[in-house]
């Protein structure tokens, strides 16, 4: 990927712990690296499928002068969101922060933090098998959809399968979608358990009945085997309910354990069966 600098910007803006800091303000130092595709722009000379970094100098100063924070740490944060959010072109941002006026009583060139945040690309498999299935999903969709750090790409067609593990319950309906959002994989998994909650969902049963049931099945390539998400999802390899609709909007996804496509992983499971 290619890259855009801006480097050592000057603002002056009223961040900081100590109440002298907010009512008098202080020099702040910023410089911004921004990731993105630029053979469009650089082939057929489009601004719009670049950055005008003329106009991001002066909506990063608004941006950085529209509220006081306590810490160079929350003011950096709102600068890379503020990025991600309005230029959708860019997929990654990395902000350094220099604060050259740090009353710490010593002399230094500056104190300075460095942040680096990005879209990331996950999956998502739902389900529902308790009341009115099909309006289950909506709402959870629409809830997914309402946070800002959430952009829901692809949706697929929703199936009706049998029970898995806990077969004395209702059939489900399954689906799956594609999202791109800034949140890690664990602050996902923090907001689909809260949706869920949310919802009323109860975990009585293993694998029995629910209202709503959300999973992330790939986050990016992370794998992880952390008690609170396992990634890629443990199982899914063997569950057509996940495989089926995955197939449809991600066939040739490559599962970074078991190096096999979506949809070899979907083939393989039907001859299984």
């Amino acid at each position: 990927m290619d890259k855009i600098y801006l480097e050592n910007v000057e603002i002056f803006a009223n961040h900081g712990v100590f109440q002298e800091e907010k009512n008098l303000g202080q020099k702040f130092i910023l410089c911004v690296e921004l990731t993105l595709d630029l053979s469009e722009a650089g082939k057929k000379g489009d601004l719009n499928k670049s950055v005008h970094y003329g106009e991001l100098c002066h909506q990063i100063e608004k941006e950085f002068q529209s509220e006081s924070h306590n810490l160079i740490e929350t003011a950096a944060e709102k600068v890379a969101e503020f990025i991600l959010y309005n230029y959708s072109v860019v997929k990654e941002v990395k902000v350094t922060l220099k604060k050259p006026w740090a009353p710490i009583g010593r002399h230094l060139d500056y104190a300075a933090i460095e942040i680096t945040r990005s879209w990331h690309k996950a999956y998502i498999s739902f389900g529902s098998n308790v009341g009115d299935k099909l309006q289950n999903i909506r709402e959870a969709i629409d809830k997914i959809g309402n946070h800002k750090e959430i952009k829901i790409g692809k949706v697929s067609s929703l199936i009706k399968t049998e029970p898995w593990g806990y077969e004395d319950q209702e059939e489900f309906l399954n689906g799956a979608m594609e999202i791109d959002t800034t949140l890690s994989h664990r602050e996902l998994m923090k907001v689909l358990l809260e949706i869920e909650s949310e919802m009323k969902r109860e975990r009585i049963i293993r694998w029995g009945p629910r209202i709503i049931d959300l999973d992330i099945i790939f986050f990016d390539n992370i794998i992880s085997s952390d008690e609170d998400i396992i990634l890629p999802h443990p199982r899914m390899e063997f569950r057509n309910f996940v495989l089926e609709p995955l197939n449809e909007i991600a066939p040739y996804v490559l599962h970074p354990v078991l190096n096999k496509r979506v949809f070899i992983l979907f083939e393989e499971n039907k001859n299984r069966q």
